[in-house]
């Protein structure tokens, strides 16, 4: 972390009464956001029905989505870097609000592609602003739990908020879902402005400075990994609803059990992600991804069985959640002067992820190589994600050794001759 990244005095604890209700406040929009990212993957197949279009072809809303989040979070953090970051969170809840809306009335597949990708723009800049406030109450050995708090937020969604609006739209139509979210963003709003103090945006930032990160090896690296390996998880989760009932041979009304396996996983490889990255970031980043691959590879054979099933999809979210709070937290260590931009890049990248796992598993299913091939272009996919990791550390390696070097020779022209 960075001077700019450190605030004033905090507490000690994160059960104070303030920080613990300014980060229940955070992660409401986390919860608001996981939800309306989520749902749209259980109601995949009532989407298509509704809209005229097939299984495949409806995934493409969950591109749209993703889309937005690679476009919103670099272009809205970096706008955003210079003001007040508890008023960017209220305006970034306000448009999540309002693009949910504009996919609750839309007409077609068309507009709901458009209203979609207006939903994804606040996405990253949220969460990326929300890390950088909660980190800011707590002390350095702290935020890595502070982070994981606010992103427990998206991984309760997944346990409840994605489960009760799957069986909203199941019951009322898929148009209901996106009005809970509605009610979810304008609840945020009103807990944020309630609770969460007031912080100053940095007044020596610029878009130019912010986006200098992204000229910073490592923090191309650490996206890249997130890109690739973590879309290995949205290969198979993209299409988990017609995975249950196509090959395990599940009913439609087993699927909220599915996601619900799903968003336990979530929320205890979140709470764990912190605590493993406030010991030992990068080794928790190796361990995760390799887990990952070796656990989308069992998924397949797993599909086999509703119990195998519910057990694979329940250990890939440990593993997948684990991943996204080191990655959080990896970019914001590595983001130098563009605190900003760099927390906030990680949701576009897994965003990014979002859209490449999304597309190749509609490839493989279209080409007719079934609802297990997603599971295996994951693990590959993960696999990737390795390659990019042992990179960035071949890459560290070698900066430290220049490092010392450049030392030794500052030190030996210091040295008085004989």
């Amino acid at each position: 972390m960075t001077a700019r990244a450190a605030a004033p005095p905090a507490p000690a604890s994160l059960t104070t009464p303030r920080v613990a209700a300014a980060l229940l406040a955070l992660a409401l929009g986390g919860f608001a956001i996981g939800t309306t990212e989520f749902v749209t993957m259980g109601l995949l197949p009532d989407i298509a029905a509704g809209t005229g279009v097939d299984i495949p072809t409806a995934g493409h809303v969950i591109s749209a989505y993703a889309l937005g989040v690679v476009v919103g979070a670099p272009v809205l953090a970096a706008l955003g870097a210079r003001l007040p970051r508890r008023g960017v969170l209220v305006g970034l809840a306000a448009v999540l609000l309002a693009g949910s809306a504009l996919s609750a009335v839309a007409p077609g597949p068309t507009a709901l592609l458009l209203a979609r990708f207006v939903s994804g723009l606040p996405h990253g800049a949220y969460l990326g602003v929300a890390s950088l406030v909660a980190a800011s109450l707590v002390p350095p050995t702290l935020r890595g739990r502070a982070v994981s708090t606010v992103m427990l937020g998206l991984a309760v969604a997944t346990v409840a908020g994605v489960p009760a609006a799957t069986w909203l739209g199941q019951t009322l139509g898929w148009r209901a879902a996106y009005w809970a979210v509605v009610v979810l963003a304008a609840l945020t709003v009103v807990a944020v402005l309630a609770v969460v103090p007031s912080t100053p945006g940095d007044r020596d930032a610029t878009v130019r400075t912010e986006l200098g990160a992204l000229r910073r090896p490592q923090v191309l690296i650490t996206l890249a990994v997130g890109t690739v390996g973590f879309g290995g998880m949205f290969a198979v989760y993209s299409y988990v609803a017609p995975l249950a009932t196509e090959v395990t041979g599940l009913s439609r009304s087993a699927v909220p059990w599915v996601l619900f396996a799903f968003g336990v996983g979530g929320v205890l490889g979140t709470a764990l992600g912190g605590r493993l990255a406030d010991v030992a970031l990068f080794r928790s980043l190796v361990g995760t991804l390799v887990a990952l691959a070796v656990l989308l590879t069992l998924l397949a054979p797993a599909a086999g069985s509703g119990p195998t099933l519910l057990a694979g999809i329940f250990l890939v979210a440990v593993s997948a959640s684990t991943l996204v709070v080191c990655l959080q937290l990896r970019l914001m260590e590595v983001a130098g002067e563009a605190q900003m931009l760099g927390a906030a890049l990680n949701h576009s990248a897994l965003n990014a992820a979002n859209a490449l796992g999304a597309w190749l598993g509609g490839v493989v299913i279209a080409a007719g190589y079934g609802y297990t091939a997603p599971s295996l272009v994951g693990a590959g996919l993960a696999g990737l994600g390795l390659v990019a990791l042992a990179a960035g550390a071949l890459l560290r390696r070698r900066e430290l050794t220049r490092s010392r070097e450049l030392q030794r020779s500052r030190e030996a022209r210091a040295v008085p001759a004989g």
